[in-house]
Formats: C-alpha cells, sequence, structure tokens
C-alpha cells in the first residue's frame, strides 16, 4: 500500500512517520523549497502556547533542553530532526496541483508530473491562503501595508505609527513586538472577544482543554469564567466588547483560538497600545473606524487570519468540503483512503492536536489494507 501526504509542515511529517509506522510508505510532496516553511517563516517573537512536554509529534519529544514554551527556531530545527529522525525525505519545491480519484486509486499530477496512490493525506494546515479585509480605500492607503503573513520583526517599522487589525495571537504578538520596538501602536478591533492568560496557577492554559473530556465544552467554559475574570479582569476592562460564548465554545463552533495574552493586555491598560473599533474607510494615511473617529498611521499590519481552500486541488467535492475546508479533519472521510490532517483548531494546542489525527489517519489507512 501507497500513501501521498501533501505538505511537509508539522501535519505531514506527522502523517508521514504514522504511516510507516504502519507500514505504508508514504511519499511528501511538499510546494515550498524546505520542509516546515510556515514555521520558518513566522514572525521572530513567536513561541507555542503548549509547553515542550505536550508539543512533540508522534514517536519523537522535543528535546529536554528547549525552553518550557518552545520558539519558533526551536520548532524549526525540532522538525528538521524529526524528518532525519523518521528517514522521511519530503519531495520540496514540488506543488501538488490535483488529486483524482480512479478505479479505487488516488491520481495525482504534481509539478514534477503524476504518481498514484491507495492513500492521500492532505495536512497542508490553516496557515494557507491570508485573509485580506474589504476596507475602502485600503489599496490607496499612503504607507506600507503587510499582512502578519509577512511581518518578521519590528525593524522595518520603528518609531512609526502602525495599526495592528485583528485580536488573534498573531495579532496581540505582533502588536506587543512593535510597542517594544518604539512604536505608537493601535489595535483594531471589530467584534466580540475572549481573552485567556497563558498560565493559571503556573498550569498551561492549553491544559485547561481537557476539561472537554470530562464536561461539555459549554460548562468547561462555565466553569473556568469566575477564574478567567479574577485572572485578567472583564473583558470590558481593556475597551472590548465581550463574546456571546467561552472561550472553548468559540473554538469549537468558530474554530478561532482566542487571544492567549503574553503580556499585550498589561500593555493596553497602562495606555501603551491603543484599542479601537473596526475600520470603516482610508483615505491617504488617515483611517477612520465605526464609531466615526479617525486617526494618521505610517503603516498597518493586517493580522486578519487565513483561510482554506482545497478546491483547486480537489475540485467541487461537496462529500468532503465544505466551502473549500475539509469536513472530517483527522479521520475517515466520505472518500475512502482520503483523509485530512490538522484543519480544525484544538483547544489542547495544534501540535498536539497533530499528533492525535496523524495516529488516527495511520490506524484507519492500516484498516484498509486488511
Amino acid at each position: 500500500m501507497k500513501a501521498i501526504v501533501i505538505g511537509a509542515g508539522p501535519a505531514g511529517l506527522a502523517s508521514a512517520a504514522c504511516l510507516q509506522e504502519r507500514g505504508i510508505s508514504a511519499t511528501i510532496y511538499e510546494a515550498a523549497a524546505q520542509p516546515g516553511q510556515s514555521w520558518r517563516n513566522h514572525y521572530d517573537r513567536l513561541e507555542l502556547h503548549t509547553v515542550r512536554g505536550r508539543s512533540g509529534l508522534p514517536g519523537l519529544p522535543m528535546p529536554a533542553d528547549y525552553p518550557r514554551y518552545p520558539k519558533r527556531a526551536d520548532v524549526v530545527r525540532y522538525l528538521d530532526d524529526y524528518a532525519r529522525h523518521f528517514g522521511l525525505a519530503p519531495v520540496c519545491g514540488t506543488p501538488v496541483l490535483r488529486v483524482v480519484e480512479e478505479g479505487g486509486t488516488w491520481q495525482v499530477e504534481t509539478a514534477q508530473g503524476p504518481d498514484r496512490a491507495d492513500v492521500i493525506v492532505f495536512a497542508t494546515g490553516m496557515v494557507q491562503l491570508p485573509n485580506y479585509p474589504d476596507v475602502l480605500g485600503l489599496d490607496g492607503f499612503a504607507g506600507r501595508v503587510m499582512h502578519s503573513a509577512d511581518y518578521r520583526n519590528a525593524a522595518p517599522f520603528a518609531g512609526q505609527r502602525v495599526l495592528v487589525v485583528g485580536f488573534g495571537n498573531s495579532g496581540g504578538d505582533i502588536a506587543l513586538d512593535l510597542m517594544a520596538a518604539g512604536c505608537a501602536v493601535d489595535m483594531a478591533v471589530r467584534g466580540p472577544v475572549n481573552l485567556l492568560p497563558k498560565e493559571l496557577f503556573g498550569i498551561p492554559i492549553t491544559s485547561f482543554g481537557l476539561l472537554r473530556k470530562i464536561f461539555p465544552y459549554r460548562v468547561a467554559d462555565a466553569l473556568t469564567a469566575p477564574i478567567l475574570r479574577w485572572k485578567l479582569g472583564t473583558v470590558e476592562s481593556y475597551g472590548l466588547m465581550p463574546a456571546g460564548k467561552g472561550p472553548v465554545a468559540q473554538i469549537v463552533e468558530d474554530g478561532r483560538i482566542p487571544l492567549i495574552d503574553v503580556g499585550t493586555l498589561r500593555m493596553i491598560r497602562a495606555g501603551h497600545i491603543g484599542v479601537r473599533p473596526g475600520l470603516a474607510a482610508i483615505d491617504g494615511a488617515r483611517v477612520s473606524f465605526a464609531d466615526g473617529k479617525a486617526a494618521d498611521y505610517d503603516a498597518i499590519m493586517l493580522a486578519t487570519g487565513y483561510r482554506v481552500d482545497l478546491t483547486p486541488i480537489l475540485g467541487d467535492a461537496p462529500d468532503v468540503l465544505e466551502n473549500g475546508r475539509p469536513r472530517v479533519s483527522g479521520g475517515p472521510t466520505a472518500r475512502r483512503g482520503l483523509y485530512f490532517c490538522s484543519y480544525t483548531a484544538s483547544p489542547n494546542g495544534q501540535l498536539r492536536q497533530i499528533g492525535i489525527e496523524a495516529r488516527e489517519i495511520a490506524a484507519d489507512a492500516a484498516r484498509l489494507a486488511v
């Protein structure tokens, strides 16, 4: 039995390693020049929200000398070590263009030619296509507009007035990074939000996601709500609108991870980072907001997330895709031998979730061979 894994990031490497352990040969195709390219491209200050011991992929723990919360460079080094450890040799610089099911097997068209397999695992992840907001005048902004996908560090923005659009984890990290470099930073927050501390009582906040194993997620949210208010205060105290649901409900129902604070909230409360409502329009360097106020900026940072669209490769496939996203991640789908790994946000940490999904995919694929 042969498998093709599309993507050589954490999900692709873990899937290939788990398939290999089940006796299934896997070829990994990667569009970028190196494995783990998205991690290599992330901003410099990025670090995991899960501790080292809960961040390793199947079969190889992260090294004990890594920091408690591994940084971007640590993850890159770990992914390289993981590929070497399992003898994985991704075919890099080779995007997969099309996947078609024919006669019980999968025909794959790559940039280097055709291939075929009994099992296909999509592992291109959720950081795929940057989202750009539809704001009147954005294209004509007088300064620099950058998506967070292209941000590395604050050096090019030193001393500037920067508006960070979005209040997810990238937005919070980048706002903090820019402020530390001497920028005057505002964050434009369009809708209601949830807030989480990185730790509670010395325990990583992602570990509290395990409450879902014991309680329904809305019950888990209700149990932790008083503790979160005690730790962080109310959402309104930061000039923000509270969400109508708890943080775990937001992850499960909306697929969005709330802001896990690494210092941004303290800077907001101290007045070092400003909070603005959503954008209304842009005219030159002037940005108008939904509350009727306006301000001038030198740069706009779009921390507006990503979208997934696999239809260019799989075509119109409503049995397995919904609006371009997989209906099922980490298990059997409506098509024999077709799997998707790491397309669902997890309250327990994404790398840990990747391991869970990769093992389940490999186990199910092995059953097909019986």
